[in-house]
């Protein structure tokens, strides 16, 4: 009889975990809820969604594939854009390139290169001196490269990344934060998932996303 219930018991918790996502999610689970949510940009019907990422992250170029698809799949549902988190606090290079780059608007089209030249090519932007000769070596006028990677703009957003970081309480990456309110993510996921692949991980993340941007919707 307790060989049963235990088999009942186990029966259960596999049904209940199977529900639970990605179709039905659960907080602390498959997701995190912000404490305190953050403004977003004016969308109307459609829903913010961030990319927290880091250019040397292997994981974040790993799952860059199956979101790209997955942005591009979502069209005028969403609003999808980026931040950098700043691994190396307030002077963080990479997230310095990431902003010049976004304030020339150049940083959509450049950001395959970027990870690529980390990850496939194996070289590495640590100082000032690689952005720049970086951004030069892919057509981007130096003057102007300079101008606004020196601006008072470009270095306001860099020394405010890590209080903006805080308040997404985003502290892996990649992280998508869903209307200012939901975290998911391979790191948020993992342990509950242990034993699915990098992809399958990946693609339930995607999908997790997509029953938090439906719960959105929900409350418009």
């Amino acid at each position: 009889m307790r060989a049963i219930n235990l088999a009942l018991i186990s029966f259960w918790f596999i049904a209940n975990l199977a529900r639970a996502t990605p179709d039905n999610p659960v907080e602390g689970q498959d997701y995190k809820a912000i404490a305190t949510p953050q403004a977003v940009i004016a969308t109307g019907k459609k829903v913010e969604v961030i990319e927290f990422f880091m250019y040397h992250c292997p994981a974040c170029n790993s799952f860059e594939p199956q979101l790209l698809a997955w942005v591009n799949k979502q069209g005028d549902n969403i609003v999808f854009r980026r931040m950098h988190l700043p691994h190396n606090g307030k002077d963080d290079v990479e997230a310095h390139l990431f902003l010049t780059l976004d304030a020339l608007k150049l940083e959509d089209k450049l950001h395959a290169k970027i990870l690529q030249y980390w990850h496939v090519e194996h070289h590495q932007l640590h100082t000032d001196q690689d952005n720049i000769d970086w951004a030069v070596n892919n057509g981007i006028d130096k003057t102007q490269f300079l101008e606004a990677y020196t601006s008072f703009s470009v270095m306001t957003k860099l020394h405010d990344l890590l209080r903006l970081a805080a308040s997404y309480q985003v502290s892996s990456t990649p992280t998508l934060v869903i209307d200012g309110r939901y975290l998911a993510g391979p790191g948020i996921i993992q342990d509950s998932h242990q034993g699915l692949g990098v992809e399958a991980l990946d693609n339930l993340v995607l999908q997790i996303t997509d029953a938090l941007i439906e719960k959105v919707r929900s409350t418009k």
